[in-house]
């Protein structure tokens, strides 16, 4: 074998390794009982194996209730980035109006800046709104962040597709709505996959404005409710694990399932143009 490639394929084995421990670590201590995990026993494989962690999960918490929580905020939050950042993406690529460049930049700069500054602000907004201790401040403060990072992607892939194409469109009679819903939309599909899984992602695995903004723990997302699973001194770490497992599911599936679009989405909007 050529060593170069040898030592390709030992630095994949490597990385994969690297990567997939800690998960297979996370999932071996779901299936174990308390005392294996307490002392230290049956490290690698479980012995025995026991379904007690994700019963108990599921029946003694409000785990279901939180799961369902993320999954109608994420799918939401998704659809309004969506939304947003196809039409924010195709005016500033598209559109010709004074400061369209800047405008560009200034979204990736939104993008840069740090929830933590930006939790007080939205806390007093969403108070004025009387939309605060719901999932609606989710809804309303989650695009936050969402959406410049996907309007930015969304601007270089529309840009990355040929004019003449919009053009021959107008030409036929089409309006510029007509243009972007019935040729643009299509063909930027792959940066449009790209960019809802973002915003999926962040919004499934965001815990800062989900602490701050809901305190009834009815209304919390999963990533606040598994705070509940420490008492003190005292983890449930075969509960952690499993509710780990759980929501760790949804995403990978999904990017099992589209991972192809969701490269070439991202190498498309990386482009300039």
């Amino acid at each position: 074998m050529n060593p170069w490639k040898a030592a390709t394929v030992v630095g994949l084995a490597g990385f994969a390794l690297l990567v997939l421990v800690p998960f297979w670590w996370i999932a071996s201590m779901s299936f174990k009982t308390y005392e294996q995990i307490q002392f230290a026993q049956s490290i690698y494989v479980p012995r025995p194996f026991t379904w007690e962690n994700y019963t108990g999960l599921w029946l003694d918490t409000r785990f279901p209730l939180w799961l369902r929580n993320s999954a109608i905020t994420a799918v939401v939050v998704t659809v309004i980035t969506t939304v947003v950042s196809c039409l924010g993406g195709y005016a500033v690529a598209r559109l010709r109006f004074p400061g369209r460049e800047w405008v560009a930049s200034l979204i990736l700069i939104l993008y840069l800046v740090p929830p933590a500054l930006l939790f007080i602000p939205l806390y007093r907004v969403l108070a004025e709104l009387g939309a605060t201790n719901s999932l609606m401040a989710l809804f309303l403060s989650y695009p936050t962040f969402t959406v410049p990072f996907c309007t930015w992607l969304l601007i270089g892939f529309f840009k990355a597709l040929p004019t003449e194409l919009e053009e021959a469109a107008l030409v036929d009679g089409a309006t510029r709505t007509q243009a972007l819903a019935r040729v643009l939309l299509p063909l930027a599909a792959p940066g449009i996959v790209a960019s809802a899984i973002f915003a999926f992602t962040l919004s499934w695995n965001e815990f800062l404005y989900a602490l701050i903004f809901i305190q009834d723990e009815r209304m919390i997302t999963v990533p606040v409710g598994l705070n509940l699973l420490i008492y003190g001194d005292v983890f449930h770490w075969g509960q952690l694990m499993a509710a780990s497992v759980i929501t760790t599911v949804p995403v990978v599936t999904l990017y099992m399932f589209i991972h192809r679009w969701m490269v070439e989405g991202l190498a498309a909007g990386a482009v300039k143009g």
